[in-house]
């Protein structure tokens, strides 16, 4: 298979999931379809990660919803626009045919709509669901800040599924730790952090904001140091593992990650330079390891911390 990149020095586990590469294609990016789905596995991502569903079709916010604010780095703010789970789960059986995991990134406006739409995906094939309680730019933010929030919806979730949950974290709080503590507690399976921070752009001709619905999301290349903290404070307190994402445009961005704690990496605003960047990635942290006398990605997940204290 093209980009079926497999090397024992670089597959890792995310619960019961066995990556081949810890390279996963990020929420929001490309996932609405299928077909680009299985074009992202085959081009050598080790998991994909659809866009966000929810229970019913929605449109999202009107153009513009999209804007780069310097080199690498973007405001977003699309509202979560997505077919509903009902199509969507078809959509999730084509990307099946990746033979990689294909995990459900998913959101609703209550504990129950979280797992009613997770069981849904569940039942199409999902390998994994991820909770999407971080969005900056909805509703569900609210749910992301707060910690009893986030409980009750893993707690929820957890009911009714089998396969492993991922909670993704909201940045836009005083205390991500917490937040991650308390979704460990809950069962959650694994941490993925973070998601956009809360930002927005002004036109300066014309006086008004940039995107239509004026605060949107911060993405790229801008967003790295702050995820890479996230991940390393997140590391020092929870023993589940934690999935990286934000600003991962080559395999040294990633590799920065792992250092904090991470055990695989999400990209999306990567994506820019095309898909090759998953095998690009996977090849740069192989070579990586080498050169560092590393026998495994194992080895070095974390490492950071362990050097600190000398």
């Amino acid at each position: 298979m093209k980009g079926g990149l497999v090397l024992a020095k670089i597959s890792v586990s995310l619960s019961k999931l066995k990556l081949r590469n810890p390279t996963m294609l990020a929420s929001g990016i490309i996932g609405i379809s299928g077909k680009l789905l299985l074009r992202a596995a085959k081009e050598g991502a080790g998991a994909v990660v659809t866009k966000s569903i929810g229970p019913e079709p929605r449109n999202g916010y009107i153009n513009p919803c999209l804007t780069e604010v310097f080199k690498n780095s973007y405001l977003n703010a699309m509202g979560l626009p997505n077919p509903g789970v009902k199509f969507f789960a078809e959509e999730l059986k084509i990307a099946k045919g990746g033979k990689i995991p294909v995990i459900a990134s998913v959101f609703g406006a209550s504990p129950l709509e979280f797992a009613y739409v997770a069981s849904e995906m569940e039942k199409a094939g999902a390998d994994a669901v991820e909770l999407n309680v971080s969005c900056p730019h909805s509703e569900i933010a609210i749910i992301g800040q707060s910690c009893e929030l986030v409980s009750e919806t893993v707690k929820e979730v957890k009911k009714t599924l089998k396969v492993p949950i991922f909670v993704k974290l909201n940045p836009n709080v005083t205390d991500i730790v917490e937040i991650a503590l308390e979704a460990e507690k809950a069962g959650a399976d694994a941490i993925t952090a973070i998601n956009t921070l809360r930002a927005m752009a002004i036109d300066i001709n014309t006086y008004k904001p940039v995107l239509s619905n004026r605060i949107g999301g911060l993405s790229g290349e801008a967003l790295r140091p702050i995820a890479v903290r996230c991940v390393y404070e997140i590391y020092e307190h929870v023993k589940i593992p934690i999935i990286a994402v934000g600003g991962i445009l080559n395999w040294s961005h990633a590799i920065e990650h792992i250092l904090a704690g991470a055990t695989a990496v999400q990209i999306g605003t990567g994506l820019v330079n095309g898909f090759q960047i998953f095998q690009e990635v996977s090849k740069g942290i192989e070579k990586y390891l080498e050169e560092k006398g590393h026998r495994s990605i194992q080895e070095i997940v974390g490492i950071a911390h362990r050097e600190g204290e000398k």
